[in-house]
């Protein structure tokens, strides 16, 4: 949360448990090659551009009227689309906000507060904890693997002995995972869920469409399973992070519950028309996953090659170790106008997967860096 001058006054006045926090915030500068935050590298295509328009100004003379509280066709187009998947998903299923964190905010909201713990299992996204916490819930920061040949991985067991131990109101399971960029299996989930029974499951699927091929969704498991909540984002693989649109899909009874704690009308109707225009041109909003894919795949092998230790990614982004000083690493590499994440993880640092320009510019200065920026192999990782 933000700091507040000692002068003020004000920090006495902020909730205790705020106190001595800080705000999240990924660095906005002006780069040569921004791949710190995982957006798509990829502008909004013409054609959608113009449908955007097209929605939107059919939209403006009725803005003297409140939107769709229920955004109901939005809603039945988010189904249709991750119905495409194989798991046929209805409207009823699906609810929405700005951007996934809004989402993420409705069910610790509902399902979280004051004498509630929530668990994940870092490293992963941070959101979880820092909404958990402006919600009052207890956050509980499980583990991952830590063996070199199974790095950041989960395994079911490990998962459903921590989540008894704790004993958690919500439960939270990235994949892919920010900022690893590892996948886990069903079997994963279906441990989670069954470790806890007095829980909501949610599976955080930001980056779901860069999975590479055999990858599963829990979307396939929802059916039967009302306390499981599979959360996705507009923001990634359809370009769309200013437009803010993030989204879940979970027992038409969960969403329900959902409405107890949204704002009214908190979906304006200029964010459901983008929304459905983008919708209705997927094919053609995720026509450049399949690049940046490639791009990813290029980091690991050429990370690979320049003597660092990329960890095996199914997003669209690649945490690299083998750093001697990631900080000192981040600097030089801001300091040629590229600006990737230092998430905090010691050696390592996270690149995100953009255009093929991007990723030479990337390589390019990594590698004129030169070797004393690698971890000394006697060193531990």
């Amino acid at each position: 949360m933000a700091e507040q001058s000692p002068r003020s006054g004000l920090g006495a006045l902020l909730r205790e448990d705020l106190r001595g926090e800080t705000a999240y915030g990924a660095p906005q500068l002006s780069v040569r090659a921004a791949l710190n935050t995982n957006e798509n590298s990829y502008p909004v295509p013409d054609e959608v551009v113009a449908d955007m328009l097209a929605e939107l100004a059919a939209e403006l003379p009725g803005l003297n009227r409140y939107p769709d509280r229920e955004f109901t066709a939005l809603r039945e187009a988010l189904a249709a689309y991750l119905s495409r998947g194989g798991t046929p998903v209805e409207a009823g299923q699906v609810w929405a906000g700005n951007g996934s964190n809004e989402v993420l905010l409705h069910l610790l909201q509902a399902f979280g507060g004051t004498g509630r713990r929530a668990i994940g299992f870092t490293p992963s996204y941070s959101m979880h904890s820092i909404i958990a916490t402006t919600t009052a819930t207890q956050w509980i920061a499980g583990k991952r693997s830590d063996d070199p040949a199974r790095l950041f991985t989960l395994d079911p067991e490990s998962v459903a002995a921590q989540i008894v131990s704790a004993d958690p109101n919500i439960v939270f399971i990235c994949s892919p995972n920010n900022p690893t960029g590892t996948a886990v299996g069903l079997d994963v989930v279906e441990a989670a869920y069954a470790a806890a029974p007095g829980a909501v499951v949610v599976v955080d699927e930001a980056y779901g469409e860069f999975a590479r091929a055999g990858t599963p969704s829990a979307l396939t498991l929802l059916a039967g399973r009302e306390r499981l909540v599979v959360t996705r984002t507009m923001s990634k693989a359809f370009a769309l992070a200013g437009g803010r649109l993030g989204y879940l899909a979970a027992d038409p009874g969960l969403v329900d519950l959902l409405r107890l704690v949204r704002m009214p009308y908190h979906l304006s109707t200029q964010s459901q028309a983008v929304a459905r225009a983008a919708l209705r041109h997927a094919d053609l909003m995720l026509s450049t996953v399949g690049v940046v894919k490639e791009q990813r795949d290029r980091l690991v092998t050429e990370l690979t090659r320049l003597g660092y230790a990329p960890v095996p990614s199914d997003a669209n982004f690649v945490l690299f170790g083998g750093l001697a000083d990631a900080a000192v690493t981040w600097q030089a590499l801001l300091d040629r106008g590229v600006l990737v994440r230092d998430v905090g993880i010691p050696h390592y640092l996270r690149v995100t997967a953009g255009t093929p320009e991007e990723t030479t510019d990337f390589l390019d200065v990594l590698a004129a860096l030169g070797p004393e920026h690698l971890l000394d192999r006697g060193e531990a990782n």
